[in-house]
């Protein structure tokens, strides 16, 4: 006896057609309790890939979505392909149900069948996606720095040859992508912005503004050129008593060399009118932090920026650099791609690595979120043995597989995706 009177359909899922563009606005703006302009979503689509997107479908009815995003990022070592997953949602209506683990899964299952070896992505929770095997990769600072008394150190470094520009963000557009390349290969994280991607960082219409100032550029140059930049808008503001109070947030600011970056800084504490400067999404081992004079000024704040996906042990693994040499067997637990399951060699020094099954004794156990979170070389492992998330059998074993897989620059990713 069928005791459910209007039984749930089927829910399948498959690749995405460009036709189903129309539902999957309503579906994320459902999901994500927003409302997008045509002039974003115009910008959304343009970034999408409709032949690397699922769709969960009740029928013709779209119910839930995952993209995935081909992106060129630079890992310990240099700049590789790794997919970006991106506008995963799922209909508050169809909740519970197994549909966001059905297209994750399917998602990983694509990717392990031809696909990048690494996958990473923007939490919208941070509680939902270690139970995929994402490991918290990257950090973020922000910071709200009051400008009564906020200068830079003495020591913070200074080229006379150096000179500000105002210029039209749009105007620059060259200038800025050249700095940015220039940047993306010195920091892990940091990934290759198309020009779609340009497009959405110098959006200027009033939804891109949300309430503040059009979007504004200033360059730092010499007579051989444009060595750094800084993007802001501001929002305007007085006190009760007629006093300055207006706002300044930052959005990009890269400089080729210390100099240049120092004078950006200089320049957006020293506005007029500007009471505080608010930084969001700043790396976590951002130079500010040693060039102010009183870093408590700061005013910082600590968040969790990309996860990290280890799609196949054996090929991500290799497709790294690696800091100092280390030989350590691990034995990887994977529940959602059982394909990872299991002993590992990882035998690596500086000039490359190889990994491969084995049956000799595991030297340290752990979990694959923990070598997605310490994959870009920005988290150490003896926290997580502390906590007892991973363990070693060899003495030692954790210490050298963490030293190893350690960067100098810490890993950010600068723009969500």
């Amino acid at each position: 006896m069928n005791t459910e009177a209007n039984p749930r359909p089927e829910t399948v899922i498959r690749p995405m057609e460009d036709s189903d563009w129309p539902q999957w606005v309503e579906v994320d703006q459902e999901a994500f309790v927003d409302d997008y302009s045509p002039a974003r979503t115009d910008r959304f689509k343009a970034i999408l890939e409709f032949d690397r997107t699922l769709g969960a479908y009740e029928g013709d009815r779209l119910v839930g979505a995952t993209a995935g995003l081909s992106l060129t990022m630079t890992l310990p070592g240099g700049p590789r392909p790794v997919c970006g997953v991106s506008a995963v949602c799922v209909l508050p209506s169809h909740r519970r149900r197994g549909i966001l683990s059905r297209l994750m899964r399917t998602q990983l299952e694509s990717l392990h069948e031809g696909g990048e070896p690494l996958a990473l992505l923007y939490a919208s929770e941070g509680a939902i996606y270690g139970r995929f095997g994402y490991g918290r990769a990257t950090d973020s600072l922000f910071f709200r720095i009051p400008t009564r008394g906020a200068r830079l150190a003495d020591h913070a470094p200074s080229d006379p040859s150096l000179r500000l520009r105002v210029v039209r963000p749009a105007a620059a557009r060259d200038e800025l992508e050249k700095v940015f390349e220039s940047v993306m290969a010195s920091r892990p994280g940091l990934y290759a912005r198309g020009p779609a991607v340009w497009d959405a960082v110098l959006a200027d219409d009033e939804e891109a503004r949300r309430g503040r100032s059009s979007l504004r550029c200033v360059v730092a140059e010499d007579d051989g050129g444009v060595r750094g930049y800084v993007l802001f808008r501001t929002k305007a503001g007085v006190t009760d008593h007629d006093l300055p109070d207006a706002e300044l947030r930052l959005s990009d600011l890269f400089g080729l060399d210390p100099a240049a970056y120092a004078l950006l800084w200089r320049h957006v504490l020293d506005r007029d009118l500007i009471a505080r400067v608010f930084a969001p999404n700043r790396p976590a081992d951002d130079p500010i932090m040693h060039l102010l004079a009183e870093p408590r000024l700061l005013n910082a704040g600590w968040l969790d920026d990309m996860w990290a996906r280890v799609v196949d042990v054996d090929r991500a693994m290799p497709y790294r650099a690696y800091s100092s040499p280390v030989d350590v067997v691990l034995d990887v637990t994977d529940t959602v791609c059982p394909w990872n399951a299991g002993r590992w060699r990882l035998s690596a020094d500086t000039s490359g690595a190889t990994c491969h099954r084995t049956n000799d004794p595991a030297d340290i156990e752990l979990p694959v979120n923990v070598l997605g979170a310490a994959y870009l070389g920005g988290r150490t492992l003896g926290a997580y043995e502390a906590a007892g998330v991973i363990r070693e059998s060899r003495p030692g074993a954790i210490r050298a597989l963490s030293a190893a897989m350690s960067w100098d620059t810490l890993p950010w990713g600068g723009l969500m995706f």
